[in-house]
């Protein structure tokens, strides 16, 4: 196999899952980690068998094709951006930028350069997603009608080690969890062309609970709480509540509708889960899993998927355009809620295409 040179930058929480995954993946050769902190890069490369490198080793260093930015949210940018500067493409954890703004500049940068973005989330390529989207393109569910979408909790301040970021500028329930709901959705019933929603903030500050930091206050700089509304093309309206503000609930994370069937979609931030499917008249009823990578924490299967894709000159399909899609839509409801009008969404995107044979076919992977 014709591997693919991999170095990632950003060696904190997140990292470990991904290299824990990247395992699973013949493709990718994982040539370095690196992080702003020597000493956490050294830690994880060790824990992995790797190598600790500087960033600027990393870039430098002409046997790596993708860098894989791992960083947090307001670095994800800079850090693409320096990635394609040194004729890298480059693959982020999501979001893909803290606004539509900047994402905008990567994304015409990278076609500039002639280069591959992608971003995470890679969740929507798991089998229970597809084997969703599989129903859903049999014609099951009938004309899309609506759908909800919910994730709600207290906040990350009680299990996160350093969750100040989590309540800054490219934080917040929207930004943080909404792009697992939000691309699973476009992955499921394609894109949206409007958005209406309210964002609140209940709280100026937050209590962390969490070790090492249990009894420090942090600010809270974005909104808490998110209510919106997404119109879909397919005609389909979708409602959605994102909350770091909510003591439980009982909500499913994704329910869909259509004139023939409803839908419930598993948690869009694991690869896995039960999907149920009601037929007009009956009552919901268990569906057999029937594509892959729905067993575990598939955690980079999207770099699989685009190191396959560079290799066969084909799309991939954690792809840039569908990162830029879903922060224009998460930073749709913000506007909406300032202006107190629906917004329009102006870019446009290909639902990505269905996982089902094999990553080096186009298909699905090994």
């Amino acid at each position: 196999m014709n591997k693919v040179g991999i170095g990632i930058i950003g060696c904190g929480n997140i990292s470990a899952a991904y290299l824990k995954a990247m395992a699973s993946f013949a493709i990718l050769d994982i040539k370095g980690v690196a992080d702003l902190n020597r000493e956490l890069a050294e830690q994880r490369a060790a824990e992995f068998g790797l190598t600790a490198r500087s960033v600027e080793e990393l870039l430098a260093d002409p046997a790596i094709e993708i860098i894989v930015n791992l960083t947090v949210p307001k670095a994800h940018v800079a850090v693409a951006i320096q990635a394609l500067d040194a004729g890298k493409h480059t693959y982020s954890e999501k979001p893909l930028g803290i606004n539509f703004k900047e994402g905008q500049a990567l994304a015409e940068a990278a076609k500039a350069k002639g280069l591959r973005i992608g971003a995470a989330p890679d969740t929507f390529l798991g089998g229970s997603h597809q084997t969703a989207r599989a129903l859903i393109d049999s014609g099951v569910l009938g004309m899309p009608v609506g759908g909800t979408a919910t994730f709600m909790c207290p906040g990350h301040e009680r299990w996160h080690p350093n969750p100040d970021f989590y309540y800054e500028v490219g934080g917040g329930p929207m930004l943080d969890m909404g792009p697992y709901y939000i691309t699973d959705l476009v992955n499921l019933l394609g894109p949206v062309s409007q958005v209406a929603g309210f964002a609140i903030s209940p709280r100026s500050e937050r209590l962390i609970t969490s070790q090492p930091r249990n009894g420090e206050r942090i600010p809270v700089h974005i909104a808490t709480h998110v209510a919106g509304v997404m119109a879909f093309d397919c005609g389909a309206v979708v409602q959605i509540g994102m909350s770091f503000d909510v003591a439980g609930h009982k909500h499913v994370p994704l329910e869909l509708y259509g004139t023939e069937g409803s839908l419930i979609v598993p948690d869009p931030n694991h690869f896995g889960g039960q999907v149920e499917l009601l037929k007009k008249g009956g009552s919901f009823e268990p569906q057999e899993t029937t594509q892959p990578y729905a067993d575990g924490n598939y955690r980079s299967i999207g770099v699989a998927d685009m190191a396959h894709a560079i290799r066969s000159d084909r799309p991939h399909r954690a792809n840039g355009d569908l990162a830029l899609h879903v922060l224009e839509v998460m930073e749709a409801f913000q506007y909406a809620a300032d202006s107190g009008t629906t917004i329009k969404i102006n870019t446009k995107t290909e639902r990505p295409a269905p996982l089902s044979a094999s990553l080096s076919d186009g298909q699905l992977a090994a």
